[in-house]
């Protein structure tokens, strides 16, 4: 059996670690890892393979960035030739970021059935390019993995057959659980001077990369303000993505951060992109997160940490109904009330979703293996006939 899996952005590799764990152990499945390019930044996604044990990429697309529509149509066109000559008898994909899509149409239009891991969740806002991607991706691939119920809810009300929908758990969370203790280890926080032997002083984390969040000064500007105030408290660390750090300086919005500069030892303080490790230790060990990222919400959920999600929905309502998530929005007097109020009554939480207990990628490939003398078997054979009579 042949498997070729599709990267292109960092959560990417984090999902897909723990399936090419289990793949090496699997005897006569033949895999490949194509990684498209659409982070080429080493920094972005170089150390992540290095960290996640991943091996080397069998090939690199090297893509680069651009715009919604040339990046989605320059992964196509590259992918195309890998795909033809793998000849693979399922395509995994991940996520759902623009190499997700490109991966599953390009596929799909060469007769090869599509695995979607991270299948069915939902944000209700097409507004969001991620929405658009993940419901043309579920739409088209044969093999549904959902990592919460409410995935198998949605994809159940669009009308995908219940046969081709499976909840497994969440394979980000295999990763976390997997090397948290690895983690644990990271010197991140002596370097940043919140840890003294074994003691550890209260500090927050911010992440921003939509570009609802960072690409309007009007919006950019109170959030950066209002986590400035909580800043005050206690130091908020803030990895910030290129993308980011270049609206930061186009807008001139560097006097909000501080800290790190003027010896002070509170501040919004920023860090550079910082590797899977180091940010889960610095993930793990706050005592509040700050993020616009769904990925996050996730890990948070998983460790127990207090979350503010800075948008207005959320994809993944499990981290809400289950674990320590809030949906809170962009404004800022609620950012600030809502921040003081978790420093005031801090607390890990305990609660999970079920299925997150490090087992979904097994799961995954119980699911393929199963089904691997019929995946598609019959739409297979439908399309080769119709793209012989084209």
């Amino acid at each position: 059996m042949r498997i070729l899996s599709v990267v292109g952005a960092r959560p990417n590799f984090m999902k897909i670690a723990p399936v090419v764990s289990e793949l090496r152990q699997v005897s006569g499945v033949s895999h490949r890892l194509v990684h498209t390019g659409q982070h080429y930044d080493d920094k972005l996604s170089g150390t992540f393979f290095e960290e996640l044990g991943l091996p080397e990429p069998d090939i690199n697309l090297q893509v680069g960035s651009g715009s919604h529509t040339w990046q989605t149509a320059e992964v196509m066109k590259r992918l195309e030739p890998v795909l033809e000559e793998f000849r693979p008898d399922l395509v995994f994909v991940v996520g759902d970021v623009n190499s997700t899509l490109a991966a599953t149409l390009t596929a799909v239009k060469l007769g090869i059935p599509v695995a979607h891991i991270e299948a069915g969740l939902r944000s209700f806002d097409l507004t969001m390019p991620e929405e658009i991607n993940r419901k043309v991706t579920d739409t088209i691939s044969e093999l549904l993995f959902v990592t919460e119920q409410s995935g198998v809810d949605n994809l159940k009300a669009e009308g995908v057959s219940e046969d081709r929908i499976f909840l497994v758990g969440n394979v980000m969370i295999d990763t976390l659980l997997r090397h948290r203790a690895i983690a644990a280890k990271s010197r991140m926080l002596e370097k940043l001077g919140v840890k003294n032997g074994e003691h550890i002083l209260p500090y927050g984390v911010l992440t921003l990369h939509r570009p609802s969040n960072v690409d309007q000064p009007e919006t950019l500007e109170p959030l950066l303000q209002a986590i400035g105030e909580l800043a005050q408290e206690i130091p908020v660390f803030f990895p910030i993505h290129p993308r980011t750090m270049a609206r930061v300086r186009d807008l001139n919005l560097d006097h909000y951060f501080g800290g790190s500069n003027d010896g002070s030892p509170t501040g919004l303080r920023a860090l550079d992109p910082l590797g899977y490790l180091d940010f889960l230790c610095l993930m793990d060990h706050s005592r509040l997160v700050l993020t616009d990222s769904g990925g996050i919400q996730e890990e948070t959920t998983a460790l127990g940490v207090p979350c503010l999600t800075l948008r207005n929905n959320t994809e993944r309502p499990a981290t809400v109904e289950h674990g320590s998530n809030q949906i809170i929005g962009v404004n800022p007097i609620r950012i600030v009330s809502a921040g003081r109020h978790i420093l005031r009554n801090w607390s890990r939480s305990s609660r999970r979703p079920p299925l997150w207990d490090g087992h979904a990628a097994r799961r995954i490939l119980e699911v393929v293996l199963q089904q691997r003398s019929c995946v598609s078997a019959n739409r297979f054979q439908e399309q080769r006939g119709s793209e012989q009579l084209v």
